[in-house]
Protein backbone atom coordinates (compact mmCIF):
# COMPACT_ATOMS: atom_id res chain seq x y z
CA UNK A 1 0.00 0.00 0.00
CA UNK A 2 1.18 3.85 0.03
CA UNK A 3 2.32 3.21 3.14
CA UNK A 4 4.72 0.92 2.64
CA UNK A 5 7.89 3.15 1.88
CA UNK A 6 6.95 5.12 4.60
CA UNK A 7 7.58 2.83 7.02
CA UNK A 8 7.77 4.32 10.61
CA UNK A 9 11.77 4.88 11.93
CA UNK A 10 12.12 5.34 15.58
CA UNK A 11 14.73 7.47 16.59
CA UNK A 12 16.57 5.67 18.76
CA UNK A 13 19.90 7.87 18.68
CA UNK A 14 19.16 10.54 21.11
CA UNK A 15 21.42 13.13 19.63
CA UNK A 16 18.80 13.40 16.30
CA UNK A 17 16.25 13.54 18.67
CA UNK A 18 17.18 16.87 20.13
CA UNK A 19 18.20 18.05 16.20
CA UNK A 20 14.23 17.14 15.15
CA UNK A 21 13.19 18.53 18.85
CA UNK A 22 15.59 22.13 17.55
CA UNK A 23 14.53 21.93 14.10
CA UNK A 24 10.36 21.57 15.81
CA UNK A 25 10.86 24.96 17.94
CA UNK A 26 12.79 26.91 14.92
CA UNK A 27 9.77 25.90 12.56
CA UNK A 28 8.02 27.61 15.95
CA UNK A 29 9.26 30.58 15.59
CA UNK A 30 9.03 30.83 11.99
CA UNK A 31 7.72 34.35 12.34
CA UNK A 32 4.61 32.77 13.00
CA UNK A 33 3.47 33.81 16.50
CA UNK A 34 2.21 31.37 19.05
CA UNK A 35 -1.21 31.79 20.00
CA UNK A 36 -0.90 30.33 23.27
CA UNK A 37 -4.73 29.06 23.30
CA UNK A 38 -5.05 25.57 25.37
CA UNK A 39 -8.74 23.70 24.12
CA UNK A 40 -9.79 21.64 26.87
CA UNK A 41 -10.26 19.17 24.45
CA UNK A 42 -10.60 16.68 27.73
CA UNK A 43 -13.05 18.02 29.59
CA UNK A 44 -14.85 21.30 27.72
CA UNK A 45 -18.28 21.42 28.43
CA UNK A 46 -20.67 23.73 26.85
CA UNK A 47 -22.11 26.79 28.14
CA UNK A 48 -25.17 28.22 28.21
CA UNK A 49 -25.08 30.30 25.47
CA UNK A 50 -23.46 27.51 23.12
CA UNK A 51 -26.02 24.74 24.64
CA UNK A 52 -28.55 24.59 22.35
CA UNK A 53 -26.28 24.49 18.98
CA UNK A 54 -24.32 21.86 21.31
CA UNK A 55 -27.12 19.43 21.82
CA UNK A 56 -28.17 19.47 17.84
CA UNK A 57 -24.55 18.69 16.97
CA UNK A 58 -24.00 16.02 19.30
CA UNK A 59 -27.10 14.47 18.13
CA UNK A 60 -25.51 13.50 15.20
CA UNK A 61 -21.74 13.56 16.36
CA UNK A 62 -22.41 10.81 19.20
CA UNK A 63 -23.16 8.62 16.86
CA UNK A 64 -19.67 8.91 14.65
CA UNK A 65 -17.80 5.99 17.04
CA UNK A 66 -20.33 3.31 16.17
CA UNK A 67 -20.20 4.21 12.73
CA UNK A 68 -16.31 4.13 12.47
CA UNK A 69 -16.88 0.76 14.02
CA UNK A 70 -19.14 -0.58 10.96
CA UNK A 71 -16.51 0.68 8.43
CA UNK A 72 -13.86 -1.15 10.75
CA UNK A 73 -15.68 -4.39 10.44
CA UNK A 74 -17.18 -4.06 6.89
CA UNK A 75 -15.93 -7.27 5.91
CA UNK A 76 -17.42 -7.14 1.87
CA UNK A 77 -19.28 -9.94 -0.69
CA UNK A 78 -15.76 -10.41 -2.55
CA UNK A 79 -16.48 -14.69 -2.04
CA UNK A 80 -20.36 -14.62 -3.34
CA UNK A 81 -19.85 -12.26 -5.88
CA UNK A 82 -16.81 -13.71 -7.43
CA UNK A 83 -19.23 -17.44 -7.69
CA UNK A 84 -21.90 -15.24 -9.15
CA UNK A 85 -19.58 -14.16 -12.07
CA UNK A 86 -17.78 -17.42 -12.65
CA UNK A 87 -20.45 -20.07 -12.40
CA UNK A 88 -22.92 -17.58 -12.62
CA UNK A 89 -26.14 -20.30 -11.92
CA UNK A 90 -29.47 -18.94 -10.53
CA UNK A 91 -28.37 -20.43 -7.01
CA UNK A 92 -25.31 -18.50 -7.22
CA UNK A 93 -26.56 -15.33 -8.62
CA UNK A 94 -29.75 -15.14 -5.80
CA UNK A 95 -26.96 -16.15 -2.96
CA UNK A 96 -24.69 -13.40 -4.33
CA UNK A 97 -27.72 -10.73 -4.23
CA UNK A 98 -29.01 -11.95 -0.83
CA UNK A 99 -25.38 -10.95 0.42
CA UNK A 100 -25.06 -7.63 -1.01
CA UNK A 101 -28.21 -6.02 0.05
CA UNK A 102 -27.82 -6.37 3.57
CA UNK A 103 -24.29 -4.73 2.84
CA UNK A 104 -25.91 -1.80 0.75
CA UNK A 105 -28.13 -1.19 3.59
CA UNK A 106 -24.47 -0.28 5.82
CA UNK A 107 -23.27 1.68 2.56
CA UNK A 108 -26.73 3.47 2.84
CA UNK A 109 -26.14 4.33 6.86
CA UNK A 110 -22.44 5.94 5.98
CA UNK A 111 -23.78 7.65 3.00
CA UNK A 112 -27.04 9.30 4.96
CA UNK A 113 -24.36 9.89 8.14
CA UNK A 114 -22.38 12.04 5.56
CA UNK A 115 -25.30 13.98 4.52
CA UNK A 116 -25.89 14.25 8.37
CA UNK A 117 -22.76 15.74 9.13
CA UNK A 118 -23.27 18.05 5.78
CA UNK A 119 -26.40 19.69 7.69
CA UNK A 120 -23.88 19.99 11.52
CA UNK A 121 -20.62 21.71 9.94
CA UNK A 122 -22.40 25.01 8.48
CA UNK A 123 -23.60 25.51 11.97
CA UNK A 124 -20.45 25.11 13.95
CA UNK A 125 -18.74 27.21 11.04
CA UNK A 126 -20.86 30.40 11.59
CA UNK A 127 -20.79 29.86 15.33
CA UNK A 128 -17.11 29.46 15.42
CA UNK A 129 -15.90 31.47 12.14
CA UNK A 130 -16.97 35.53 13.06
CA UNK A 131 -14.70 38.63 13.37
CA UNK A 132 -12.64 37.16 15.79
CA UNK A 133 -12.46 33.53 15.40
CA UNK A 134 -9.40 33.02 17.60
CA UNK A 135 -11.20 34.87 20.45
CA UNK A 136 -14.60 32.52 19.60
CA UNK A 137 -13.07 29.36 19.25
CA UNK A 138 -11.11 30.43 22.59
CA UNK A 139 -14.63 31.51 24.16
CA UNK A 140 -16.86 28.32 22.55
CA UNK A 141 -14.50 25.61 23.85
CA UNK A 142 -17.20 22.23 23.54
CA UNK A 143 -18.06 23.77 19.91
CA UNK A 144 -14.51 24.38 19.10
CA UNK A 145 -14.33 20.48 20.24
CA UNK A 146 -17.23 19.60 17.68
CA UNK A 147 -15.19 21.16 15.08
CA UNK A 148 -12.47 18.99 15.82
CA UNK A 149 -14.93 16.09 16.27
CA UNK A 150 -15.63 16.21 12.33
CA UNK A 151 -12.49 16.65 11.20
CA UNK A 152 -11.39 13.95 13.29
CA UNK A 153 -14.54 11.73 12.31
CA UNK A 154 -13.85 12.64 8.53
CA UNK A 155 -9.76 11.39 8.47
CA UNK A 156 -10.31 7.87 10.30
CA UNK A 157 -13.36 7.50 8.23
CA UNK A 158 -11.90 8.15 4.90
CA UNK A 159 -8.35 6.51 6.01
CA UNK A 160 -10.56 3.29 6.51
CA UNK A 161 -12.34 3.54 3.99
CA UNK A 162 -9.83 3.46 1.55
CA UNK A 163 -7.93 0.46 2.37
CA UNK A 164 -11.42 -1.38 1.65
CA UNK A 165 -11.79 -1.93 -1.57
CA UNK A 166 -14.96 -4.38 -0.91
CA UNK A 167 -17.18 -1.06 -0.51
CA UNK A 168 -16.94 -0.29 -4.18
CA UNK A 169 -17.01 -3.93 -5.52
CA UNK A 170 -20.42 -4.16 -3.77
CA UNK A 171 -22.13 -1.46 -4.81
CA UNK A 172 -21.05 -1.94 -8.27
CA UNK A 173 -22.39 -5.68 -8.17
CA UNK A 174 -25.47 -4.16 -7.01
CA UNK A 175 -25.90 -1.83 -9.36
CA UNK A 176 -25.08 -3.84 -11.99
CA UNK A 177 -27.81 -6.70 -10.91
CA UNK A 178 -30.54 -4.11 -10.25
CA UNK A 179 -30.15 -3.15 -13.83
CA UNK A 180 -31.02 -6.58 -14.82
CA UNK A 181 -33.48 -6.90 -12.41
CA UNK A 182 -35.21 -3.63 -13.94
CA UNK A 183 -34.99 -5.24 -17.17
CA UNK A 184 -36.60 -8.53 -15.79
CA UNK A 185 -39.12 -6.65 -13.73
CA UNK A 186 -38.25 -8.25 -10.59
CA UNK A 187 -37.01 -4.88 -9.14
CA UNK A 188 -40.66 -3.63 -7.16
CA UNK A 189 -39.44 -4.02 -3.76
CA UNK A 190 -36.29 -2.48 -4.05
CA UNK A 191 -35.67 0.44 -2.08
CA UNK A 192 -32.16 2.02 -2.91
CA UNK A 193 -33.23 3.03 -6.89
CA UNK A 194 -31.54 4.96 -9.50
CA UNK A 195 -31.02 8.66 -8.31
CA UNK A 196 -29.95 7.77 -4.89
CA UNK A 197 -28.11 5.10 -6.17
CA UNK A 198 -26.39 7.40 -8.55
CA UNK A 199 -25.44 9.35 -5.56
CA UNK A 200 -23.87 7.35 -3.51
CA UNK A 201 -21.75 6.04 -6.45
CA UNK A 202 -20.77 9.40 -6.82
CA UNK A 203 -20.02 9.48 -3.02
CA UNK A 204 -17.91 6.41 -2.85
CA UNK A 205 -16.18 6.48 -6.10
CA UNK A 206 -13.93 9.30 -4.76
CA UNK A 207 -10.85 7.79 -2.80
CA UNK A 208 -11.89 10.55 0.39
CA UNK A 209 -15.51 10.64 -0.04
CA UNK A 210 -16.38 12.64 3.72
CA UNK A 211 -13.45 15.08 3.04
CA UNK A 212 -15.25 15.75 -0.13
CA UNK A 213 -18.59 16.07 0.97
CA UNK A 214 -17.00 19.03 3.98
CA UNK A 215 -15.14 20.63 1.65
CA UNK A 216 -18.08 21.11 -1.31
CA UNK A 217 -20.43 22.02 1.97
CA UNK A 218 -18.14 24.74 3.23
CA UNK A 219 -17.69 25.87 -0.08
CA UNK A 220 -21.60 26.23 -0.48
CA UNK A 221 -21.64 27.89 2.65
CA UNK A 222 -19.50 30.12 1.33
CA UNK A 223 -21.67 30.76 -1.77
CA UNK A 224 -24.29 31.53 0.63
CA UNK A 225 -22.64 34.01 2.52
CA UNK A 226 -20.85 35.82 -0.14
CA UNK A 227 -18.69 38.33 0.72
CA UNK A 228 -15.22 38.60 1.13
CA UNK A 229 -15.22 38.83 4.65
CA UNK A 230 -16.92 35.63 5.18
CA UNK A 231 -14.51 33.54 3.44
CA UNK A 232 -11.46 35.35 5.67
CA UNK A 233 -13.46 34.42 8.66
CA UNK A 234 -13.81 31.01 8.02
CA UNK A 235 -10.30 30.37 6.67
CA UNK A 236 -9.18 32.10 9.87
CA UNK A 237 -10.79 30.15 11.96
CA UNK A 238 -9.65 27.06 9.99
CA UNK A 239 -5.96 28.12 10.62
CA UNK A 240 -6.25 29.14 14.21
CA UNK A 241 -7.82 25.43 14.65
CA UNK A 242 -4.98 24.26 12.83
CA UNK A 243 -2.02 26.43 14.52
CA UNK A 244 -3.88 25.65 18.23
CA UNK A 245 -3.72 21.80 17.56
CA UNK A 246 -0.15 21.68 16.49
CA UNK A 247 1.11 23.86 19.41
CA UNK A 248 -1.16 21.92 21.95
CA UNK A 249 1.13 18.47 20.68
CA UNK A 250 4.39 20.51 20.29
CA UNK A 251 3.87 21.83 24.32
CA UNK A 252 3.05 18.80 25.11
CA UNK A 253 -0.34 19.95 26.69
CA UNK A 254 -2.16 16.43 26.74
CA UNK A 255 -0.42 12.84 28.13
CA UNK A 256 -2.69 10.65 26.33
CA UNK A 257 -2.14 9.27 22.87
CA UNK A 258 -5.47 9.66 21.72
CA UNK A 259 -5.73 12.91 22.62
CA UNK A 260 -2.61 13.67 20.65
CA UNK A 261 -3.86 11.49 17.92
CA UNK A 262 -7.20 13.53 18.18
CA UNK A 263 -5.54 16.77 18.02
CA UNK A 264 -3.33 15.81 14.91
CA UNK A 265 -6.09 14.77 13.15
CA UNK A 266 -7.96 17.85 13.66
CA UNK A 267 -5.08 19.97 12.59
CA UNK A 268 -4.72 17.83 9.39
CA UNK A 269 -8.08 18.36 8.74
CA UNK A 270 -8.46 22.10 9.58
CA UNK A 271 -5.16 22.70 6.86
CA UNK A 272 -7.01 20.44 3.85
CA UNK A 273 -9.81 22.29 4.55
CA UNK A 274 -8.35 25.08 4.61
CA UNK A 275 -6.39 24.77 1.44
CA UNK A 276 -9.56 23.31 -0.39
CA UNK A 277 -11.46 26.81 0.10
CA UNK A 278 -8.47 29.56 0.05
CA UNK A 279 -7.90 31.01 -3.53
CA UNK A 280 -3.91 30.09 -2.86
CA UNK A 281 -4.29 27.39 -0.73
CA UNK A 282 -2.23 26.35 2.76
CA UNK A 283 1.27 26.08 1.51
CA UNK A 284 2.32 29.35 0.14
CA UNK A 285 4.94 31.23 2.15
CA UNK A 286 2.32 33.76 3.90
CA UNK A 287 0.56 30.97 4.73
CA UNK A 288 -0.81 31.75 8.37
CA UNK A 289 -0.82 28.02 9.37
CA UNK A 290 2.41 26.79 10.30
CA UNK A 291 2.79 24.10 7.92
CA UNK A 292 6.21 23.53 8.35
CA UNK A 293 5.75 22.89 12.17
CA UNK A 294 2.17 20.84 10.83
CA UNK A 295 4.75 18.73 8.63
CA UNK A 296 7.15 17.79 11.25
CA UNK A 297 5.38 17.80 14.12
CA UNK A 298 3.12 14.63 11.51
CA UNK A 299 6.82 13.23 11.37
CA UNK A 300 8.24 13.10 14.59
CA UNK A 301 5.10 12.19 16.55
CA UNK A 302 5.70 8.59 18.19
CA UNK A 303 3.07 7.46 20.04
CA UNK A 304 4.67 5.93 23.54
CA UNK A 305 2.19 2.77 22.76
CA UNK A 306 3.35 2.39 19.58
CA UNK A 307 0.22 2.02 18.30
CA UNK A 308 -1.61 4.59 16.21
CA UNK A 309 0.37 5.98 13.37
CA UNK A 310 0.63 9.25 11.41
CA UNK A 311 1.46 8.10 8.04
CA UNK A 312 -2.09 8.21 7.10
CA UNK A 313 -2.21 12.21 7.94
CA UNK A 314 0.70 12.44 5.96
CA UNK A 315 -0.82 10.76 3.04
CA UNK A 316 -3.74 12.76 3.58
CA UNK A 317 -1.68 16.30 3.06
CA UNK A 318 0.34 14.49 0.27
CA UNK A 319 -2.76 13.42 -1.76
CA UNK A 320 -5.91 15.00 -0.69
CA UNK A 321 -4.52 18.80 -0.78
CA UNK A 322 -4.96 20.78 -3.82
CA UNK A 323 -2.46 23.59 -3.81
CA UNK A 324 1.26 21.00 -2.73
CA UNK A 325 1.94 21.41 -5.90
CA UNK A 326 1.54 24.38 -7.18
CA UNK A 327 4.18 26.80 -8.10
CA UNK A 328 3.64 29.51 -5.20
CA UNK A 329 4.46 25.76 -2.47
CA UNK A 330 8.58 26.67 -1.20
CA UNK A 331 10.44 23.74 -2.70
CA UNK A 332 11.38 23.22 1.36
CA UNK A 333 7.74 22.51 1.84
CA UNK A 334 7.72 20.19 -1.12
CA UNK A 335 10.98 18.33 -0.04
CA UNK A 336 9.62 18.02 3.32
CA UNK A 337 6.23 16.49 2.98
CA UNK A 338 6.94 14.54 -0.14
CA UNK A 339 10.77 13.37 1.07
Amino acid sequence: GINAEYGTSNTANTSSGYIAMGALLSAMKSGKEPLDIFLDFENSAPSEDEQELYDTCNAVLARGPEILDALLAYKGCEEHIRKAITTPTPEAEEAAWEAVLPAVDQLQAFFDYATELEGVLPKLLAALCDQQPKHTIQNKQALAKQLADVLDFVLRFDDAKMVNPAIQNDFSYYRRTLNRMKINKKDSNIKIRDELANRMSLFFAYPTPMMRVLSEVTSKYLQDHASATARDHVTQGLSVMANVCFEMVLNKKFEADQTNMFCLRAMTGAIILYDHIHAQGAFIKKSPINMKGAILQLKQFQPSDGGATTDGLLNALRFTTLHLNDQETPSSIKALLIG
